[in-house]
């Protein structure tokens, strides 16, 4: 089942949808099984997805990007994860939390010797934030960078890092002083002295988008790789959640518009007490509510990724975005497996594994409550 609503998003969109949804259909859709079943990360689809334009969309093409903007980077990560959202969070992390984050940071001759591979899909990118003791708590990490002559030496580890046991090229965040104005973004290569992967991580859903702790041990990263200012990381940090809230809700919509692939075809085909079971109303107003929750978490995601590319997003609503599609998600995925009935519980159907992987972005990119503290606070804040 394909969108019937037209959303009026452009030629450039209609454009990017039909490319990923004819690369995702024939080349990522077959793999999705064996992704999660053997937690697998496929890095032949990398360059793949690099031949397409698919991990530069926001970079501009005077560095080897497409040019677009959030828009088309939404509806790409949406129709990769309709096909595989392990994929999608990949690519998520690689294509807007890497790439674009050194699109809008990184001087000329960092774009210039980074960009190229990552954009190809040569390489793979990594964003590393987490620690096991700070997740919404950014300035609480640990991780040090003490300066030393010619650049700095990292001492620490973080974790939760997703693509970081493939990844060549990792922005990453670590403190140069004390409090907020005290954590500068460096940009770490997987073959820099006393930079490792530490424990890989086994997960309830999203197998097969690898996730790992890194580890630093008196690693020596040259001056050169500091992105941004000086002691300004987290205005590097916080810059870029906007615009990874409404690029990840992406992966939401497409698990949604994944279980009505599904169940739409099975009650026009299953039967029971003679007629299909999508002849009863029942069955009928559950399909109708999980369309309805696509289609409104839709009509926000986009809306706010337009705003970001005219500069007029709000915090709140790239938080709200997520919130809804995620939390919708979740939804739609225990649905689509009570639709299924005893079918849906098995590994036999698709649905079950919609239902882990939807889970974690209740989680990720800043937890549900993290959200509507930040959605709260911010109303509340400007009505007073």
């Amino acid at each position: 089942m394909d969108q019937t609503l037209d959303f009026g998003l452009g030629e450039n969109a209609d454009m990017i949808r039909d490319v990923t949804r004819r690369f995702a259909s024939e080349q990522i859709a077959p793999l999705a099984a064996k992704i999660d079943a053997e937690d697998w990360f496929p890095t032949e689809l990398w360059p793949q997805m690099g031949e397409l334009g698919l991990h530069g969309i926001t970079v501009g093409e005077e560095d080897g990007g497409l040019g677009l903007g959030y828009l088309e980077h939404v509806i790409a990560c949406e129709e990769v994860s309709r096909a595989s959202a392990s994929i999608g969070l990949s690519y998520g992390a690689h294509s807007n939390l890497c790439v674009n984050q050194i699109r809008r940071w990184a001087n000329a001759q960092q774009k210039a010797k980074y960009l190229p591979k990552l954009i190809s899909g040569e390489h793979v990118g990594s964003l590393a934030m987490s620690e096991a003791g700070a997740g919404s708590d950014v300035v609480g990490m640990k991780l040090r960078a003490d300066e030393v002559q010619g650049g700095y030496v990292l001492n620490g580890t973080k974790f939760w890092i997703t693509n970081a046991a493939y990844a060549d090229t990792l922005v990453v965040y670590a403190k140069t002083g004390e409090g907020s104005r005290g954590i500068t973004t460096f940009i770490i290569e997987k073959d820099m002295p006393g930079f490792s992967i530490g424990q890989k991580i086994d997960k309830m859903g999203m197998r097969g988008s690898p996730t790992a702790e890194l580890v630093f041990d008196d690693c020596e990263v040259p001056e050169e790789n500091v992105m941004g200012p000086l002691n300004g990381g987290v205005g590097v940090l916080m810059s870029g959640l906007d615009y990874e809230r409404t690029v990840l809700a992406g992966i939401q919509l497409g698990i949604m518009q994944a279980c009505l692939d599904v169940v739409v075809p099975y009650v026009r085909e299953r039967k029971q007490f003679g007629q299909p079971i999508g002849s009863f109303q029942l069955m009928q107003a559950k399909v109708a509510d999980m369309y309805v929750a696509l289609q409104s978490a839709r009509a926000y995601t986009y809306a706010v990724a337009r705003n970001c590319d005219e500069g007029k997003t709000t915090r709140f609503d790239a938080a709200g975005a997520i919130l809804l599609a995620s939390e919708s998600a979740v939804k739609v995925a225990n649905e689509a497996i009570q639709a299924l009935g005893g079918a849906g519980y098995t590994k036999d159907w698709p649905v079950e594994r919609y239902a882990r992987d939807a889970k974690l972005l209740d989680i990720g990119a800043g937890t549900n409550e993290i959200r509507r503290m930040l959605i709260g606070r911010e109303l509340i804040g400007a009505g007073s």
